[in-house]
């Protein structure tokens, strides 16, 4: 099974020294931080196992902050979904810090328990049969109410079951056919257990049948990015605000990876094995899982990862933070996208293009109707108006409904906005199309330029005809780069507009309104007073005439106000800023 390996060594102590210590740590916490243990024993514990005298107390934090990032040593614990912690650990000796994860179950040998637990529970198995399949709720309710049932509480610490002990072999109990029937048809005994014990048992059933396992509390932190398996050794993450991080997970052997590889296929319902070695698959809360199992193809051994995704998105405003765009740009691109022009954001892996393409879409009118075409389900688009559609293959078989297939029937749809998570192949042609017909087009490329994105569409498979190539108009350019500080951000590189295609010369012309200055970490509007689309698209649609076309830019101009005046006001959240930029509309003033 996968191992939890601790940073640091463990000492053991007596009882007696170690209640004198938990006393004097929680003495020397933060009232904020009393409180947590008061309520999370568990925490206390663990922090009687640190090496104090060479690392000092961590400081909590119930909320992390992206200043943080600017801590050199870190040495913070903030809590996780499932009543679970986390220790973001300095470490002196490595560029990666340590990420630690603090459970009920640190530092306790509770295997012949469980065991023995997991047998009993199998004469009452029934009880599971009654759940429904896809409530969640109630399954962990009947899990619960099973385990009160086989345990008993005890204030004196029980002796190890003997039975389990006796039986325990290499982590397993081989238990003959004949003597696990009688064990199940006679009356089981409760395991005697102490109130401790009874809580991580809780907490380790609901993990391990209910989660994913070992990785749940990975997947329930808010502010990881990416989980990474490799293959046999630790797991890797991407963290929000402390980057890339090492985990106190791993897998000590191949059998035992590619195991727990095929138990979490099965669970997503899509099971590797060496003939469909590779998954692609979503987990229940929206992030996204690829699976590549056996050494026959992934020579350090089965691999995963999971590509988190926030429930709330975040918003223009919050991009703006971080320093993705300015207001300037927000303002640009508000007119342009309100207005129905079609847009590619377009960037390498991991360069953040849903995550803009998500937050651009507060800038489409309130009342459109929009569709979205993925692979995976990863957009999260606030308006009521809007049809998701995902791709449906079977593995082996050349039925299912393809991308192709769902931008043809969103034709048929009536869409104001179509929004296609991700162009590869031959719906990039279906778009065009589209574009055509007058329907308005968002998607996501890759493509690290605006010269590679149209070598892409015009070549195979893709093969968009270089004529039609002016019916995209804006290029959202993204990546991540190397700011004037040495860290890695996220910038909007270039937004450029597409002008069109000289047949003669064949050659393309497109105008690059705004770039990022890599000195001084900033934005230039390189295409004020000289902007095609503005000046000769958008201006007749806003009743300015051809004379008065400059006026065209006090409205970018406006907009970006507006925007940084909502952001002084507090207003970030995604779908608070969809509602004030959809009143604010409707009375015109947006």
């Amino acid at each position: 099974m996968p191992q939890v390996v601790l940073p640091f060594e463990v000492k053991p102590g007596k009882q007696k020294d170690t209640a004198t210590s938990m006393a004097s740590i929680q003495q020397s916490l933060s009232p904020d931080f009393q409180e947590v243990t008061r309520r999370s024993p568990f925490l206390l514990r663990y922090l009687c196992m640190l090496p104090l005298k060479e690392i000092g107390l961590p400081r909590y934090c119930a909320k992390l902050e992206r200043s943080m990032s600017e801590i050199r040593k870190p040495n913070i614990i903030y809590p996780v979904k499932g009543g679970t912690f986390v220790h973001i650990l300095f470490d002196p000796d490595d560029a990666r810090h340590h990420y630690i994860i603090i459970e009920p179950i640190l530092n306790d040998n509770l295997e012949p328990l469980l065991q023995e637990l997991e047998l009993r529970m199998l004469n009452l198995s029934d009880l599971l049969l009654t759940t429904k399949s896809d409530d969640e709720d109630s399954k962990k309710a009947t899990f619960l109410r099973i385990l009160d049932e086989l345990c008993e509480v005890t204030t004196t610490t029980p002796a190890q079951n003997t039975s389990a002990k006796n039986n325990k072999k290499n982590g397993k109990l081989p238990f003959h056919p004949n003597d696990l029937k009688a064990l199940l048809s006679r009356k089981v005994d409760k395991i005697q257990v102490t109130p401790h014990q009874l809580q991580c048992l809780k907490y380790l059933i609901i993990r391990d049948k209910l989660g994913l396992g070992i990785i749940e509390p990975l997947v329930r932190d808010t502010y990881l990015e990416d989980i990474s398996c490799s293959g046999m050794g630790m797991i890797y993450v991407e963290h929000k605000i402390f980057h890339s991080l090492k985990t106190t997970i791993s897998f000590p052997t191949h059998e035992e990876l590619d195991l727990f590889v095929m138990r979490l296929s099965e669970r997503m319902k899509k099971p590797v094995s060496i003939h469909n070695p590779i998954c692609d698959a979503t987990l229940p809360d929206g992030s996204r899982i690829n699976i590549v199992y056996g050494k026959d193809i992934s020579k350090r051994g089965s691999n995963f990862t999971i590509r988190r995704f926030s429930e709330t998105p975040l918003s223009v405003l919050e991009l703006i933070e971080m320093g993705t765009l300015d207001y300037n740009m927000a303002g640009y691109l508000a007119v342009m996208i309100g207005e129905g022009m079609n847009t590619f954001v377009c960037g390498e892996t991991a360069s953040g293009k849903t995550t803009t393409l998500n937050a651009l879409t507060t800038f489409i009118h309130p009342n459109a109707k929009i569709v979205s075409i993925e692979d995976t389900p990863e957009l999260q688009v606030p308006h009521k108006n809007w049809i998701r559609e995902v791709t449906s293959t079977k593995e082996g078989s050349e039925s299912g409904v393809t991308m192709f297939d769902l931008l043809k029937a969103a034709l048929r749809q009536r869409p104001n906005f179509i929004i296609v998570g991700e162009i590869r192949g031959a719906e990039g042609a279906i778009a065009f199309q589209a574009m055509q017909t007058g329907h308005s087009v968002m998607a996501t490329f890759h493509a690290a330029s605006v010269e590679r994105l149209i070598q892409r569409l015009t070549g195979n498979p893709i093969n968009v005809p270089k004529t039609y190539m002016d019916n995209l108009n804006l290029v959202v350019i993204q990546s991540a780069v190397k700011l004037p500080s040495g860290k890695t951000g996220r910038r909007m590189t270039s937004i450029c507009e597409i002008v069109g295609y000289d047949p003669v010369n064949q050659s393309f012309s497109f105008v690059e309104v705004f770039r990022w200055d890599s000195v001084n970490d900033s934005f230039i509007f390189s295409g004020f007073g000289n902007s095609y689309l503005m000046e000769y698209k958008i201006a007749p649609k806003l009743g300015i005439p051809q004379f008065q076309k400059k006026r065209i830019y006090a409205e970018i101009d406006r907009r970006a106000k507006v925007l940084e005046k909502l952001h002084k006001q507090g207003v970030t959240n995604f779908y608070e800023l969809l509602s004030i930029l959809a009143k604010a509309k409707n009375e015109g003033l947006f």
